[in-house]
């Protein structure tokens, strides 16, 4: 189309996870690197002269000042995310947003009225679904191999002991609801997206105790679609966990009529047992300087190479990108609900929470005068 932008410039708040993407956006045709933002000024300096990037500040509103800036992509903790969601909106950016979208419902309908009428878009970085191996698994499903999925299984066990020493995850802001299980969530999701119920339990870790944090840090859920369809999703985050090649960080289970797979993350492996094919195991091993551009794994530039690529080609193309705000909000609906399941004891329906919250309510537009139910307060354990 003639007046196209054939690069979209990317400011960055946030520069620890943002590292990743700072690497993406500079080996891409498709974006130009355009400011970061930290309040850490010497990780600053560095992501500067690391990336060679002309306009690093302090200041937040420098980037949404900056009219050059398309696209502001937000790497900063959880309980900032929904204000920062709203600043760049406001400030006419679209938004790229690490998971999760949220650390709760609370803001939820602000966040979503002001997206609905800002004429931008809104990405969900969810980086897992981007990652070599959960590629190959959708492609086959698309491919129509698994045929009728009946079960989805997805867990995330990360022993995150270290991480809780840092400062915002030691003062009791950490949820690990939304901050452990929007991964597995997500990927359920991606397969299973009319999540109707849900039902679980959890448990605190000593490490839990010891840091305050909200609620349990080691969780088992149940799931169920509006069709039948069963799903469960798991995670461990304040505890040992064995050798990765052994027991992934992240890994998504189809199983369907016609066949089974299994993709899994670090670990660049997808296993497969399709009608006619047998038994296979794929190694991409080749990719790994592809996703783990920095020494080890500690990084994963790869999945942020492929998300801004499919990002930037949305908005050419006029399309949404997925998951959106809308598909983001209601996967923070099902981890609320998943939470509500634990304080309560018993089976929460999905729907109830969006009605809750007043968002995405079906048939309500939720104007002044609407009879849904009270929201909730927001005790937890």
């Amino acid at each position: 189309m003639p007046g196209m932008k054939t690069r979209f410039r990317l400011g960055v708040l946030g520069l620890g996870e943002g590292r990743s993407i700072l690497s993406a956006a500079s080996k891409s045709e498709a974006w130009e690197i355009g400011g970061i933002c930290d309040l850490n000024q010497v990780l600053l300096r560095e992501r500067a002269a690391e990336f060679n990037v002309p306009k690093a500040t302090m200041r937040f509103e420098d980037l949404l000042e900056d009219d050059q800036i398309d696209v502001i992509a937000i790497y900063t903790p959880d309980p900032l995310h929904a204000s920062h969601i709203v600043a760049c909106l406001k400030a006419g950016k679209h938004v790229i947003c690490t998971k999760p979208l949220f650390d709760g419902m609370e803001r939820a309908r602000d966040v979503y009225d002001v997206w609905k009428t800002s004429g931008r878009e809104l990405f969900v970085g969810q980086s897992s679904r981007f990652f070599e191996p959960m590629l190959h698994q959708r492609r086959d499903f698309e491919a129509g191999k698994n045929g009728e999925l009946l079960s989805v299984e997805a867990h995330y066990n990360h022993d995150h002991r270290a991480y809780l020493a840092r400062t915002w995850g030691r003062n009791g802001q950490l949820n690990w609801i939304y901050q452990g299980l929007s991964h597995p969530l997500d990927l359920i999701r991606w397969y299973l997206p009319d999540i109707t119920e849900v039902f679980g339990y959890g448990a605190a870790s000593p490490t839990a105790l010891e840091f305050g944090l909200k609620g349990f840090d080691t969780f088992h859920f149940v799931l169920k679609s509006t069709d039948g369809k069963i799903a469960q999703v798991s995670g461990s985050y304040g505890l040992p966990q064995v050798d990765t090649t052994r027991d992934s960080y992240v890994t998504c289970i189809l199983r369907g009529e016609k066949g089974s797979s299994q993709a899994d993350y670090l670990e660049l492996r997808y296993a497969t047992h399709f009608e006619g094919e047998g038994q296979k195991i794929y190694h991409f091993e080749d990719k790994a300087g592809y996703y783990f551009r920095f020494g080890g794994k500690g990084y994963h530039a790869g999945e942020f190479q492929n998300y801004i690529e499919y990002f930037a080609a949305c908005l050419h193309e006029g399309r949404r990108a997925k998951p959106d705000m809308e598909e983001g909000i209601r996967t923070m609906a099902t981890l609320r609900a998943m939470e509500l399941s634990i304080e309560r004891g018993a089976p929460v329906k999905v729907k109830d929470v969006l009605a809750q919250y007043r968002v995405l309510v079906e048939g309500c537009e939720c104007a002044p005068g609407c009879q849904l139910p009270e929201q909730p307060s927001e005790t937890r354990h």
